[in-house]
């Protein structure tokens, strides 16, 4: 009797334990199956092929719903911020083409006018033509701010030297700078050897934003361009022995449009600097400032000495 008994429980735990792995192995069935469609849904995403459609509702449990739901929100998203980005793309073309004709036959006009021998108000002529050549420029920087703002144009930095950029911002401004009486040393030589990661063509935008500036705003002393190397980044720093800025400003001197009290009467639109840093952004750079009222100022570039360097 007791052997039949102890047979009989033998037999209830084992039917027991069966049915536990049983349990244990249908619940792991279907979570790796929801885990397996949550992953394909997410790949799907990534790859840009997500469609609501490749799935099963009713073969999903309620996380997986959700996110499918998510994923459907996020693709609609990404669809209208396309459109928008195609409206602004054309939006900035259509400016800069139909803006383009009117302000040449503007300047041509004005240059006409400064060439007959007996035009009356010389002097309007001379403003109407430094006008037309503001607004040419702000026109010109809004349309590469807007490009680089809106991902139209994609910077491309690669592992290059510098002695090529310093070559052509020195032909470029040495004429300006010895018109105003001003020195104007590229140190060259240094820079021979020295390599990091930048886009040359923007680089070069900024870089002579911050040599015009440098020239623009001293009277006296001149302007020095050197490159110093580090360990992850090199840096290239543009001094002169300007006016200077003050430290309330620092803060604000790289917004859109802001521009310093001490040279709010100059030539300008408050955008070159702002221009500067979100080149250096795009570069996985920065931008630093050190100056001093009536000491001058020091504008220090940084750049990545290899594509993984700041990329965090």
């Amino acid at each position: 009797m007791e052997n039949k008994t102890g047979v009989v429980l033998f037999a209830v735990g084992l039917i027991c334990l069966l049915a536990a792995i049983l349990i244990v192995a249908v619940d792991f069935y279907f979570r790796r199956r929801s885990l397996r469609r949550m992953h394909n849904m997410i790949q799907s995403a990534i790859d840009g092929t997500f469609r609501a459609d490749n799935f099963d509702e009713s073969l999903l449990a309620a996380m997986e719903n959700k996110l499918e739901e998510y994923l459907a929100v996020s693709e609609t998203r990404m669809e209208k911020a396309a459109a928008e980005q195609a409206k602004t793309k054309t939006l900035i073309a259509d400016i800069s083409h139909q803006t383009k004709t009117p302000i040449a036959n503007l300047l041509l006009y004005t240059e006409l006018l400064k060439e007959e021998e007996e035009v009356k108000g010389n002097e309007t002529v001379a403003r109407l033509e430094s006008q037309v050549e503001r607004l040419d420029f702000l026109i010109q920087s809004l349309v590469k701010l807007s490009r680089l703002e809106t991902g139209i144009l994609v910077l491309h930095p690669r592992k290059n030297t510098f002695t090529g950029l310093l070559e052509e911002a020195e032909k470029q401004y040495a004429d300006c700078a010895r018109e105003k009486g001003l020195y104007l040393h590229v140190l060259i030589e240094e820079a021979k050897g020295v390599t990091a990661c930048f886009d040359p063509k923007w680089t070069l935008e900024a870089l002579n934003n911050l040599i015009d500036n440098a020239i623009k705003y001293t009277q006296t002393g001149g302007v020095t361009v050197s490159v110093k190397p580090y360990k992850l980044f090199v840096c290239i720093e543009v001094a002169d022995t300007g006016i200077g800025i003050a430290e309330e400003e620092h803060a604000k001197i790289f917004g859109r449009f802001y521009r310093a009290m001490a040279v709010s009467d100059e030539k300008g639109v408050g955008i070159g600097l702002y221009l500067v840093r979100e080149i250096l952004r795009q570069q996985s750079g920065y931008i630093k400032l050190d100056s001093e009222v009536g000491k001058g100022t020091v504008f220090s570039m940084y750049f990545p000495t290899d594509s993984d360097t700041g990329s965090g």
